[in-house]
């Protein structure tokens, strides 16, 4: 029982801390450029990361890794970090926060098709219909609860939160076949897509110190969005004896994410933000139910 509730305590912070991201996010660009903000919270996840590893004791597993592997646990990061997030920030700087966070949670669902193609999977008519129904949620947030007129606030923004889904899904997929310690992996991830992600900006804005604003967004989300609470997540999992149900506790974290851009960004959240969010939610829900009843492993 004691473990229970630490690994209680573990995902209900996770969440909580994932909650916020969207918040910092928007926040943080009111400061730094896209590219600004990836280089710097990168920088400052690598430092976390690589200390999370000297207290678990790590390093020594890591040094003795041959070079063949350890690029094969580095190409990772050329879908996550530098490509998904300059991608996802951008979106967010075109879109209000409420309209981003909800379609990028589509990723779940993009999962579930690439897995058709990728790994082998098979999507029944449930499955389908349960898919078409989180599209149909992203289109009544796109269109700000108007879907037959098909005009969105912002196509471009819209295009690229949509388009974070697949690089994020495909960044997963990738990883399936990795059996490596995860934290390990994401160390390596972040270390190899850095020096990608600096030319990246010094070849298109340069460098230059950002101000205090800037730099303690850019902490916030290297810290809370890339590291810490990754392992906060991975602990919960860990001493729990029910993974099903300590996982559904994500689903707290979209809703949670909306209540909170009210209050720290400001932006007033529309009755279709919130449906739309709900039918996306359910269409995965469902989605992964179908797939569990046909004795199918989901993604």
């Amino acid at each position: 029982m004691a473990d229970e509730r630490r690994a209680l305590f573990y995902a209900l912070a996770a969440v909580l801390l994932w909650s916020t991201v969207a918040s910092a996010f928007k926040l943080s660009l009111q400061y730094l450029s896209p590219i600004q903000l990836l280089f710097w919270a990168s920088l400052f996840s690598v430092a976390i990361l690589g200390l999370m590893l000297t207290l678990q004791g790590k390093w020594k597993e890591l040094l003795w890794m041959p070079p063949a592997p350890l690029l094969r646990l580095g190409l990772p990061g050329l879908f996550t970090p530098w490509l998904y997030y300059l991608v996802l920030f951008k979106a967010y700087e075109l879109l209000p926060a409420q309209e981003a966070q909800p379609l990028n949670y589509s990723w779940a669902i993009t999962l579930s098709l690439l897995a058709v193609p990728v790994l082998g999977h098979k999507l029944r008519r449930k499955q389908l219909a349960a898919i078409a129904l989180s599209y149909f949620g992203v289109l009544i947030i796109a269109t700000r609860g108007d879907p037959l007129s098909l005009e969105f606030s912002n196509g471009f923004g819209v295009f690229l939160a949509l388009a974070s889904t697949l690089i994020w899904a495909s960044y997963w997929l990738w990883q399936t076949w990795s059996k490596v310690d995860p934290v390990i992996a994401l160390f390596c991830n972040f270390v190899f897509a850095l020096p990608f992600i600096a030319a990246t900006l010094w070849l298109t804005e340069g460098f230059s110190l950002p101000d205090q604003k800037g730099l303690a967004g850019a902490l916030y989300v290297g810290m809370f969005e890339m590291g810490l609470t990754f392992l906060l997540w991975l602990k919960a999992l860990q001493l729990t004896s029910s993974t099903a149900r300590i996982a559904n506790l994500i689903y707290l974290s979209p809703f949670l994410s909306l209540v909170l851009i009210h209050f720290l960004v400001g932006e007033e959240i529309l009755a279709s933000s919130y449906l739309g969010l709900l039918l996306i939610v359910a269409g995965v829900l469902l989605q992964q139910q179908y797939g569990i009843r046909n004795g199918e492993e989901t993604p």
